[in-house]
């Protein structure tokens, strides 16, 4: 870990400016993942930065490791906890930082066989939370040598992880955005498509949405590919 306070305060600002930059940016949701750990193990100089996520599998919510900087097999394989179990299942649900002084002495922490084989010691776990808002996973620090965190290490990480909670969201939502402009555009060109149909073949509206569909599957095509063929093929005749 860095020592130096004025040095490692300046770092910090410049992660958190990088993440800023990130939430207004198109990043897919993992390249942002990927910069959020490169970025934080970077400025905070710790050994492995990971960063989990909630989301629902087989019906229940889970915690799931989604990026990390780290190039070891036995931690960048996929794998997921309950929100009741581990370090980070503590975490995400007290909705507060943990520190562990020794992971291989932690009764919460899970992959002592893992944090073994990669020497990994002490760690600091921090919630990912937009201000008011749920957790939606956790931060993790991990040193390859006993430390002490201090309480400006864990205030700096934890603006580094609500930032990057908020930039995650902001992805989250741009992907939402863009598949309900689609899903909306894909209606109106089969819409319009439906109306050719019934102004063609004489049928009502429920008849050529059920034609364009058994197209669409007779030909292995989307609904909206076989509309799209539709008007052009209209296009083309009234030209």
């Amino acid at each position: 870990m860095k020592t130096d306070t004025r040095q490692s305060h300046d770092a910090y600002v410049k992660a958190l400016t990088d993440i800023s930059r990130a939430i207004t940016s198109d990043l897919f949701l993992e390249d942002l993942l990927k910069l959020i750990v490169m970025v934080t193990a970077k400025v905070t100089g710790v050994d492995i930065c990971s960063l989990w996520l909630i989301e629902e599998m087989d019906g229940a919510l889970k915690i799931r490791l989604k990026a990390t900087q780290a190039i070891a097999p036995e931690y960048v394989k996929d794998r997921s906890l309950d929100l009741s179990e581990g370090v980070v299942g503590y975490v995400a649900t007290h909705n507060r930082p943990l520190i562990v002084k020794n992971v291989l002495k932690s009764k919460r922490f899970k992959e002592k066989e893992m944090a073994r084989k990669l020497g990994l010691v002490s760690m600091l776990s921090v919630p990912l939370q937009v201000k008011g808002e749920k957790v939606i996973g956790v931060l993790n620090c991990f040193t390859s040598a006993p430390h002490d965190f201090s309480e400006t290490e864990v205030n700096l990480i934890t603006a580094v992880s609500n930032q990057a909670a908020l930039a995650i969201l902001n992805a989250e939502l741009m992907v939402k955005t863009k598949v309900i402009q689609e899903e909306l555009e894909t209606r109106k060109v089969i819409e319009r498509a439906k109306e050719i149909i019934m102004h063609r073949r004489g049928m009502k509206g429920d008849e050529a949405y059920r034609w364009i569909q058994k197209k669409s599957m007779d030909n292995r095509k989307s609904m909206r590919q076989v509309a799209e063929a539709i008007l052009l093929s209209e296009e083309v005749y009234h030209q």
